[in-house]
């Protein structure tokens, strides 16, 4: 019986031992994903990234500053910039800084309905013009059960991000709750030291060319979003002239049915010098400024 017990006890023993041990090698994982993490942030450390997500036909932005805030232009139609966040965030990373929502338009928003729910999120931003669809009203209401900050847009503003970044917007300069969602949509530009992104929703040349009218010295841009997915709507040459982008960005699916881009636009571009990508055929394209260059990463 002496014998039984002592072999019962030594199992026990041993169970506990290997449960100990198991423990430790989680704990010690958990300290080298730490570290490891750690060590990619202070690489990264006084680096501005911004990316241009393959979410389909749709527009969605990720930008990662260097103070480490996060910021989320756009969703997209659906559910596929869950997965595209899911590539260029932690995977523990469960929460964003700021969402733009840059007008009611289903490409746009429909995929924050569901990063609203998925994510802890700060600060919504987001233009005066109101839309009419249940994608609209299932935002709204998204964007109400998670109790963040609402800021709406207009001219003036500037989102502080920390260490030197921050966002201007430029678009709309009134309330604007009854015009059409791409003249109401909210252009923003970026700014990180010497270098600058210009987010130009699905902005018409109309607006274009009144950003002009109000002043240039917050259009020239390192790179240019163009505006609705390179439609011959958006992307004036006058607008073009003085945004004066290295690098130009399409952000569309492969089997759109509107024909983005359109040819004489991705005409203009090359007319203008302006090398573009194109998420149909790049996929996520991704750019990162120290402040004084932007390069493609």
């Amino acid at each position: 019986m002496s014998t039984v017990n002592d072999s019962a006890g030594y199992t026990l023993a041993m169970r506990k031992s290997v449960r100990i041990k198991g423990a430790a090698i989680v704990v010690l994982l958990l300290a080298t994903l730490c570290i490891w993490y750690a060590a990619i942030q202070e690489d990264h450390r006084g680096f501005l990234a911004v990316s241009f997500l393959d979410i389909g036909q749709g527009d969605s932005i990720f930008i990662q500053v260097p103070s480490g805030r996060q910021v989320l232009v756009d969703g997209g139609a659906n559910t596929s910039v869950l997965r595209q966040l899911s590539r260029v965030m932690p995977w523990y990373d469960r929460s964003i800084d700021v969402v733009i929502s840059t007008h009611p338009d289903a490409d746009h928003i429909g995929g924050l309905i569901d990063v609203l729910a998925r994510y802890k999120v700060d600060t919504v931003v987001h233009s005066s013009v109101e839309g009419d669809t249940k994608t609209f009203a299932a935002f709204n209401r998204a964007m109400v059960d998670e109790h963040a900050q609402e800021v709406v847009a207009i001219r003036g503003q500037i989102v502080d991000l920390g260490r030197g970044a921050y966002l201007q917007i430029l678009s709309p300069d009134r309330p604007v709750p009854h015009e059409d969602t791409n003249d109401g949509c909210v252009v923003a530009r970026l700014v990180y030291g010497t270098t600058a992104f210009m987010l130009s929703c699905d902005a018409p040349q109309s607006i274009e060319n009144y950003l002009v009218a109000l002043g240039t010295s917050t259009l020239k841009s390192n790179v240019l979003k163009a505006g609705h997915h390179g439609s011959k709507t958006s992307s004036s040459p006058l607008f073009l002239g003085y945004v004066a982008p290295e690098y130009g960005v399409f952000s569309r699916g492969c089997d759109n049915s509107y024909g983005h881009p359109a040819p004489e636009i991705v005409a203009r571009f090359a007319q203008f010098g302006i090398p573009t990508f194109d998420t149909c055929k790049d996929g996520t394209v991704t750019f990162v400024s120290d402040g004084k260059t932007v390069r493609r990463n």
